[in-house]
């Protein structure tokens, strides 16, 4: 094959890694041959070559698993299909646990891969032992197994992927860097390098730790930052049992592999040390960084106390390698937002080995079909905010995010670092009255409030935390008084021209042709008729309107308006989340308190339930919008930001009469699972349709012009719906639920749940979880079936229904 540069290809792929090549490999799969891939030095020499090789399945989410299960598939059989050794072995994973609350997080996770159809044994320490004979357990309380985890040699497995692309037709440049990216109209143009110009159709930043550079060159965030990563690798170990499987003891922050007699152990230490913040040298290559054994010489004594045979081996190797991770631990892949054919598949936060498989296949699926083949908002590049590319906070957010993957995994653990990003206007007056915050797209929101005399601080664990009481007190506030929450964290647009019905009416699946003053509860959706966003539109005039939707979808659901938005179309939209905060007063009492700071007519008479309009209170002119997300009668107050501190005071000066409490995050969740409001990301996502999770009520068939997706809704819609979204409550009021959790009916797994909360109301742990059957999902089915939801093992009876438990006829809002 020639060694000259094209002048064009149809996919040029930065990057050489195991994800480079795995992209490049299953482009060509698929049929698309005119790919180049370009490597700045050597193939694998920047992560990938030092990387320790584990290849396991279970993630945290179902599709993630699905990911990572046809990684381990693919390199099962990767050898045999391109001739080139890959050094991948089948033995399984163990991970152990020395308290119980670490076992009970394994157990859950046990649990959610029963869902996800996974292999796995939940054992005890003595069966541990057996699996791992080296091993002391004296200490342990059980561990879990997966018999179908293995390992693989890095630079091998890249290679094979490598060889496969060239097979298909890929062409593959080493010492070939990249200068810059040429773009014109929303498009990257060319590719250029030192050895030339590349005209290309798509460009995919496969660039791992030269990520955040490369996309800067064509003005795309992409944040991520190097750590160093250490682990050692012994001297050979006499009669050391071979095949023996991964070992991984997250509470010690280590995990070991057997590999040719020797042992290597590697930690994931609670304070890590960020590197290359001033840029990665020209010339890196098959480089590695300063040992550094003080760092890590406590998780070496716990691995000699975990496997005592150590003690009496010498040390090969001290190894310390940069790995790049991303602010919240979950690699970022897809179309970014800023151009229409740029890619991102970077920032595997050192599980790019187990992840680069399935990443390749979805983004080569992505980039050919115009469209993600499932849903992948975990790792979406869109959930990343403009801010999230500043160096100062990635080097802080390092610090911990290296260490969180070994951390107990906490039902709502915030992060401790890079805190204080972005806060409200009422960010003080919260913290004074004993907020506990907590982070959402880098906003500090108030999660919950402690009492005085009461520290606003986590104590976590799997059962009823800290709050649990303190939460409930908020919960009931608002279901039998008032309350407020702060939710200036919504991303909130402005579409404005003489367009703007036209475009929102043909993006949005319900009628947007309202009257001024009116809000419109809609969903955006994709071609397949799943549902892309999940928000509300409120008409302010014959051409303006707002939208507002989830704080964590601000540019995800921005640039899919923008690119809505067609050329002709007179029509511009303009992000305003930061002019406006947003002050939520919802339960029984809120329109007598808030009447008596207005001399609008705040009745249902004359302001009925989804209506808006702008009323005075105190000194400020402030959108008034009657809608709740909590089923009880309420108003969304919207608020110049030089306005709110005033507004807030002589609101919460006026509610001492009526007992009005600041409520927080969690309650919040507690209130909208009890009434099954649905969660953008969590209860829908842009798999399932409006009829899957029951929100037909929102589509408008019928509406002059129609919408995206209707054609796809309409092929089902006469279809019995074989799977639907439920709501639970377990029957005994003890136990917990969050999400993941597998759904049983009449001893069949039969779904898993999307998110989970403890309903005060309702008196027990609440969830909603889609089913699927081969029968039609409806009344019937529901009634005849004995419901059971497992939870760490264990399955608790459940009361189930199509319709919300709590107003299932939503009177209480609407009076």
């Amino acid at each position: 094959m020639t060694d000259t540069l094209p002048d064009q290809a149809q996919v040029v792929i930065i990057g050489g890694g195991v994800v480079g090549c795995s992209l490049a490999y299953h482009l060509v799969k698929i049929g698309w041959t005119d790919v180049v891939l370009l490597e700045r030095k050597t193939l694998t020499c920047g992560t990938t070559w030092h990387a320790a090789g584990l290849v396991g399945q279970l993630r945290a989410t179902q599709n993630l698993t699905r990911l990572a299960q046809y990684t381990t598939d693919l390199y099962a059989g990767l050898e045999a299909q391109t001739g080139q050794a890959t050094g991948f072995r089948q033995h399984g994973s163990l991970s152990i646990a020395s308290d119980p609350e670490r076992f009970e997080e394994l157990r859950r996770g046990a649990s959610m891969a029963g869902c996800f159809g996974l292999e796995v044994q939940v054992i005890t320490p003595l069966e541990a032992r057996d699996l791992y004979p080296i091993m002391e357990v004296e200490d342990l309380v059980g561990a879990v197994f997966l018999p179908k985890d293995g390992q693989t040699s890095p630079i091998d497995t890249t290679q094979a992927l490598a060889k496969g692309a060239r097979q298909g037709g890929a062409r593959i440049f080493e010492q070939t860097r990249v200068r810059a990216i040429e773009t014109g109209g929303r498009r990257v143009t060319a590719v250029v390098t030192d050895r030339g110009r590349i005209e290309c159709e798509y460009a995919v930043n496969c660039a791992g730790m030269w990520g955040r550079e490369i996309g800067h060159m064509c003005g795309v965030n992409v944040p991520l930052h190097a750590s160093e990563h250490f682990y050692v690798v012994t001297e050979p170990i006499a009669n050391l049992p071979q095949n023996l499987p991964v070992l991984r003891e997250p509470s010690a922050c280590n995990y070991f592999k057997e590999d040719a007699g020797k042992m290597l152990i590697g930690m994931f230490e609670p304070i890590a040390k960020p590197w290359g913040m001033d840029g990665i040298p020209e010339d890196f290559e098959f480089e590695t960084l300063p040992e550094d054994v003080p760092h890590i010489e406590e998780y070496l004594g716990y691995a000699i106390q975990r496997l005592p045979l150590l003690e009496q081996a010498g040390i090969q190797l001290f190894f310390n390698g940069p790995e790049s991770f991303t602010p919240d631990d979950r690699y970022q892949l897809g179309l970014a937002p800023e151009l229409d054919n740029f890619f991102v598949a970077a920032g595997f936060n050192s599980i790019g080995i187990q992840s680069a498989g399935g990443a390749g296949k979805v983004l080569a699926d992505w980039i050919a079909h115009g469209h993600p083949p499932m849903d992948l908002w975990d790792v979406d590049i869109r959930r990343m905010m403009p801010f999230q590319g500043n160096r100062t906070y990635l080097r802080d957010r390092t610090v911990e995010v290296l260490g969180l993957l070994y951390a107990m995994h906490w039902p709502f653990r915030q992060p401790d670092s890079a805190r204080g990003v972005r806060t409200s206007p009422l960010h003080q007056c919260l913290r004074e009255r004993g907020a506990c915050f907590g982070e959402t797209a880098g906003w500090e929101r108030a999660n919950w409030f402690a009492p005085p005399g009461v520290e606003a601080r986590y104590q976590y664990s799997y059962g009823k935390q800290n709050w649990f009481e303190y939460s409930a007190l908020e919960h009931r506030a608002v279901r039998e008084g008032v309350g407020y929450f702060d939710m200036t964290s919504f991303g909130k647009f402005l579409l404005q021209g003489v367009d703007a019905e036209k475009v929102l009416n043909r993006v949005s699946a319900n009628n947007i042709a309202v009257a001024p003053g009116r809000v419109v509860y809609t969903q955006w959706l994709n071609d397949r008729g799943g549902i892309e966003a999940d928000l509300t539109i409120t008409r302010l005039t014959e051409t303006s309107f707002l939208i507002v939707t989830a704080g964590a979808s601000q540019v995800r659901d921005y640039h899919w308006l923008r690119g809505s938005i067609l050329s002709s179309e007179h029509a511009f939209l303009t992000d305003v989340t930061s002019a406006w905060a947003v002050i939520s007063v919802m339960g029984p009492e809120s329109r007598t308190l808030l009447q008596a700071l207005t001399s609008a007519d705040l009745s249902n008479e004359a302001f009925s339930f989804g209506n808006s309009c702008e009323i005075e209170m105190g000194y400020a002119l402030v959108r008034a919008t009657r809608i709740s997300y909590v089923g009880e009668l309420g108003w969304e107050l919207y608020i110049p930001t030089e306005f709110t501190l005033g507004v807030f005071n002589v609101l919460v000066e006026a509610g001492e009469q009526f007992g009005l409490q600041p409520a927080g995050m969690h309650a919040l969740n507690s209130l909208r699972i009890e009434k099954a409001y649905r969660h953008w990301g969590h209860d829908i996502t842009e798999e399932d349709t409006p009829l899957d999770a029951g929100l037909e009520f929102a589509v408008d068939y019928d509406k002059i012009g129609g919408f995206r997706g209707r054609e796809a809704l309409l092929k089902v819609r006469e279809l019995p719906r074989r799977r639907r979204l439920l709501q639970f409550r377990l029957s005994d009021p003890k136990p917990l639920l969050y999400h993941e959790e597998p759904i049983w009916r009449d001893g069949q797994l039969v779904g898993r749940t999307t998110s989970g909360m403890y309903g005060h109301t309702l008196g027990g742990s609440i969830a909603l979880g889609y089913v699927v059957s081969e029968d039609a999902v409806n009344s019937a089915y529901v009634e005849a079936g004995v419901w059971e939801i497992e939870i760490a093992g264990e399955r608790v009876p459940a009361f189930v229904s199509l319709k919300p438990m709590y107003d299932p006829h939503s009177t209480r809002m609407k009076i």
